[in-house]
């Protein structure tokens, strides 16, 4: 009998950022197990992206949760009062924090995949963020991943007793949206099941001026490979 792979927690969205890092995370050799929240996003279409996802990627566990995050506000994403913005210049987009910063989302879903993490015995937890073309957002950062595995050293039991030490990979973070584009087509991502539209239609569609589907076009435009999304 063969030595079994090691396991790891991907926090999956449905966006084509994390997308790829399960991607990742499966060539590595893990056995994936994907976690999606819905948090009260208003784009909340990517929910059923990210099942879409897992699918394609055959992960080996697939759970979703629901934190309403929304209940609390002050983003744009859960709040729909506060505007998108869109239009936006990509230059201009790490100058400021932006209004779609979600008040410390990524250390609530870290919190959640770590807690999957050592329930299923594994140590390993993936996620998509990226701090190159996207650098407003300060839980984006490499500083805040490694604050974050110090935080899971000594927040769970595993790591009291010393019997491992929880390692976050981010495999997009020094990534351009380009390059990201075409590591996920070698690996073969399937990146029509994505969505990374901040504020799509009823009918999943991107709406085209977003921050993020700037990104996502560029992205695509530069690695000369054809951009599957289906815009309003």
């Amino acid at each position: 009998m063969g030595v079994m792979p090691a396991r790891a927690v991907v926090l999956l969205s449905g966006g084509m950022d994390s997308a790829v890092a399960a991607a990742e995370a499966k060539a590595a050799g893990f056995e994936v197990h994907a976690l999606t929240v819905s948090y009260g996003q208003r784009h909340a279409v990517e929910v059923e992206a990210a099942r879409r996802v897992g699918a394609s990627l055959g992960v080996a566990g697939h759970r979703t949760l629901s934190v309403d995050l929304a209940s609390f506000g002050g983003s744009a994403l859960t709040d729909r009062s506060v505007p998108i913005p869109k239009g936006r210049d990509p230059a201009d987009m790490a100058s400021a924090i932006p209004a779609t910063y979600v008040p410390a989302r990524n250390t609530v879903l870290l919190s959640l995949a770590l807690s999957l993490a050592e329930s299923i015995g594994a140590f390993d937890l993936f996620i998509g963020v990226n701090a190159v073309d996207y650098s407003g957002y300060p839980d984006c950062r490499p500083e805040f991943l490694r604050a974050f595995e110090a935080l899971a050293a000594v927040a769970t039991r595993e790591g009291a007793l010393g019997r491992g030490r929880t390692r976050i990979h981010a495999p997009l973070i020094e990534m351009t949206k380009a390059a990201i584009v075409r590591r996920g087509t070698a690996l073969g991502v399937d990146f029509s099941l994505t969505i990374s539209c901040y504020d799509p239609d009823a009918a999943g569609r991107a709406c085209g001026g977003c921050d993020s589907c700037v990104l996502r076009r560029k992205g695509f435009e530069e690695a000369g490979v054809p951009d599957p999304t289906v815009y309003a």
